[in-house]
């Protein structure tokens, strides 16, 4: 039996022709020649892999890098310069607010804010039960936290809670995982922190249920949730502006889950957002084989215009990509697990996020953007918390607050 080489197949045609001179004595011209197909399938179809069951060296070659190509190169198509992007950005931002409905939400009214309740946390912050007006007939609850070590106004950060009945309890470590607990965190680096409830959760849970929409959407039905939770962190942006204690030039949003996307909605909504940071911040709609998780028919309802279409496999015209382009110019860091959701689709992120790097590269900000991609699943571990307390710290605080020194030589 001859058998043609090719680069690397050197000792497999060996093994092969080994095993077919042992056999071939014994079998028909028939088995003889399905034996021969069998062992060129072997070395052409299996390949490589034989370098390993063999132990040899696979043989590799330098080469250049190869250009990445994928379905996310669109959000720059067309667009070669930075004049360009400002126009195409446009485009996207309509987009967007079209997305969430905008045009349907309420006049923004005077905040009335109220205090309820105020504890002095371990010396160090104030934590203050607040309220708001958010609709003419509608107030939101929030904790609010104000460093008592201060000179000066201070950055300040919406922080914003998973799909947890009790949200703002959590986020400021009064209930379940202190791991989210993201008001008491901050507070103590010096931040003044508010931790607004979820329109559906906390003190405005309905009466179905928390995370139930339906009374909302029979109230605005040509609103969004996703909408209408954008808007009402915007309002929270207000409310801090409004205070004496806050820069509010240097204000900044953070999350986890429902609270990592609402992050993200947020800062491509209100450009007062400085520097932001998503968590687990969910599956986009494109290469997403749970869509319409998007546009359910019972209980949360993110997007509920969209459910037609997402039933008959179409998508809207804008996915998380554009979206987070629209923070750009200003800092925004997407942290996610590789393992948290359907396994190819995770791995599409790093595609779409490399593709939006190539947004702030373009208008001239690169370190403004950044992502990490963990194995710890739908979680807000050590390692995590610290990349975004680190981010809040680089883009919020003074240049002094993260400098390096060197060692001070003894006289």
């Amino acid at each position: 039996m001859k058998i043609n080489r090719y680069p690397g197949s050197e000792g497999r045609t060996d093994v092969f022709s080994g095993i077919v001179r042992r056999h071939s004595r014994r079998l028909g011209s028939e088995e003889r020649r399905f034996l021969i197909l069998l062992c060129l399938a072997a070395v052409f179809v299996v390949g490589p892999t034989c370098h390993v069951i063999l132990g040899e060296d696979p043989v590799r070659l330098r080469s250049d890098a190869p250009v990445i190509e994928s379905s996310w190169d669109d959000l720059l198509e067309g667009v070669e310069t930075a004049e360009d992007w400002q126009r195409h950005r446009k485009v996207l931002q309509r987009r967007y607010l079209e997305l969430l409905r905008d045009e349907h939400k309420p006049p923004r009214i005077p905040l009335d804010l109220e205090v309820h309740e105020t504890v002095e946390v371990d010396g160090l912050y104030e934590r203050r039960l607040i309220s708001y007006a958010v609709e003419a007939d509608e107030r939101a609850h929030a904790y609010l936290g104000v460093p008592l070590q201060r000179d000066g106004a201070l950055p300040a950060v919406v922080a914003l809670h998973g799909t947890f009945e009790h949200g703002k309890e959590r986020t400021a470590g009064l209930l379940d995982n202190p791991n989210k607990a993201y008001l008491d965190h901050l507070c103590r680096r010096g931040y003044v922190v508010i931790a607004p409830d979820h329109f559906v959760a906390g003190h405005r849970t309905p009466s179905e249920g928390s995370y139930e929409t339906g009374r909302f959407h029979k109230k605005h039905p040509e609103w969004t949730s996703v909408g209408k939770f954008t808007y009402e962190h915007s309002i929270a942006v207000d409310v801090l502006q409004s205070l004496d204690e806050v820069d509010d030039e240097n204000i900044g949003a953070l999350g986890h889950s429902l609270g990592g996307h609402g992050t993200m909605f947020l800062a491509a909504y209100d450009d007062r957002i400085k520097a932001a940071a998503g968590n687990c911040a969910a599956s986009f709609f494109r290469h997403n084989p749970k869509v319409e998780a998007w546009s359910r028919d019972h209980w949360y309802v993110y997007f509920k215009h969209l459910r037609p279409g997402l039933l008959k496999g179409e998508l809207p015209p804008i996915d998380f990509h554009e979206i987070m382009a629209l923070i750009a110019p200003r800092a925004y860091l997407d942290v996610a697990g590789l393992n948290d959701g359907p396994p190819l689709t995770q791995r599409q992120r790093a595609l779409m996020l490399m593709k939006v790097m190539d947004v702030y590269e373009l208008v001239g900000v690169p370190e403004n953007f950044a992502f990490y991609m963990h194995g710890r699943g739908h979680s807000v571990e050590h390692e995590t918390r610290a990349l975004i307390y680190a981010w809040m710290d680089t883009h919020l605080k003074p240049p002094d607050a993260t400098a390096t020194r060197l060692v001070t030589p003894v006289e």
